[in-house]
């Protein structure tokens, strides 16, 4: 461990009471991402916090969605600032934090986003800190983006997020790590079908030839589907939701299912769907009708991010940090960033376990080090 890594480490470790005290400030502010006015709170309080340590800090108003927050750290030197992106929304409705408010147990936090990905947040909030008391300063201006919709997968402040990120010569995603504090350095693509069969209802006693069943058609569609899956080479579909017909004794007029695909790279994203598109009918009398496609691309590992990742792997070392990799079959934010070309590594939070489980919680001794870290990181970028 070099001298400089070890004082890092003391002064995070020093003040791990207060960064524990600031984490329950995050999770008690409940942001469920369909909740505007719960994410909004969450994001002007961020805000505040980070001019409060030296960023600058503004809020993009968001007409559906909680609106985004971005803060920048000013390091006054010229060069491609680096971006340090995550998501302010969790999975967990209001009212969660009743039934399992934050705690702390045998060296863990619990509680609704502790781990996805509210500690990643703080520590984003601890750099802060450490620059703006003249520790560790970073080596260029840093990008601290903050979207309100990530959970839901739809993607609508991802517009927002694209001008920025051309400007940066790097993205750390600070979502939570792989088992082991391991960094994800691809991730899985992520789309979405909702498939509609009508066929032609009739009263299934007494002229049921006259009608045409939507949801035996959908059933042949499914088995279509299903036979996509091709698990070695990293492509999977699930049909995942069914609804159809009106009564017992009606012949289905109408069915539909709602189908999940992942794949490893954009080319195999891209053929997998112009498959399910190409679905037809095998009664003539049915119909159907194909919505949707990519919702997320895919965090390929390419020879930017292959750096990237070598790059902090010396960093944690130097701080005697075990620091490997691995692939996610999930995507985030950080795949966008990625699919635009812009060297990102992804998985950097504290280490924990639970992601959208009742269980969830993060390491409390995998603090100081994560936070010392993301400052050494910056600093070496």
């Amino acid at each position: 461990m070099t001298l400089a890594s070890a004082d890092a480490l003391r002064y995070f470790e020093s003040s791990l009471g207060d960064a524990l005290a600031l984490l329950r400030q995050l999770v008690e502010l409940e942001s469920y991402t369909r909740d505007k006015q719960g994410v909004d709170a969450l994001a002007g309080f961020l805000a505040g916090e980070f001019r409060a340590r030296g960023a600058s800090a503004e809020l993009l108003p968001m007409e559906d969605v909680g609106d985004i927050m971005v803060a920048r750290w000013n390091s006054r030197k010229p060069g491609a600032p680096v971006m340090v992106l995550g998501h302010m929304d969790t999975v967990w409705p209001p009212g969660t934090l009743t039934e399992r408010p934050f705690s702390i147990r045998e060296g863990r936090a619990y509680g609704p986003g502790a781990f996805d990905m509210k500690s990643g947040i703080l520590l984003c909030l601890l750099a802060c800190l450490a620059f703006q008391g003249g520790q560790w300063r970073p080596a260029q201006d840093v990008i601290f983006y903050f979207l309100s919709d990530e959970e839901m997968g739809v993607g609508v402040g991802l517009p927002l997020l694209e001008p920025s990120a051309r400007q940066c010569r790097a993205v750390l995603c600070l979502e939570p790590p792989l088992p082991g504090g391991r960094a994800k350095t691809s991730r899985k693509g992520a789309g979405e079908f909702r498939v509609v069969v009508e066929g032609v209802p009739a009263h299934a006693g007494i002229d049921p030839e006259k009608g045409a069943n939507a949801i035996v058609e959908l059933s042949r569609l499914v088995l279509q589907l299903q036979a996509l899956n091709d698990h070695a080479a990293g492509a999977t579909v699930n049909v995942g939701l069914i609804r159809g017909g009106s009564a017992a004794n009606v012949v289905a007029g109408s069915a539909e299912a709602m189908v999940d695909f992942r794949f490893v790279t954009a080319a195999q994203g891209a053929a997998l769907a112009a498959r399910i598109l190409s679905f037809g009918v095998e009664d003539r009398r049915c119909s159907v009708r194909v919505e949707g496609g990519i919702r997320r691309p895919p965090l390929e590992r390419t020879a930017g991010v292959e750096a990237l990742y070598q790059k902090a792997r010396t960093v944690a070392e130097h701080l005697g940090m075990p620091f490997g990799e691995g692939a996610s079959g999930g995507s985030s934010d950080g795949s966008f960033t990625a699919s635009l070309g812009i060297p990102t590594l992804d998985g950097l939070g504290v280490d924990g376990d639970g992601a959208h489980a009742a269980h969830e919680h993060v390491r409390i001794a995998d603090i100081p080090p994560r936070a010392a870290f993301l400052c050494e990181l910056l600093r070496s970028l």
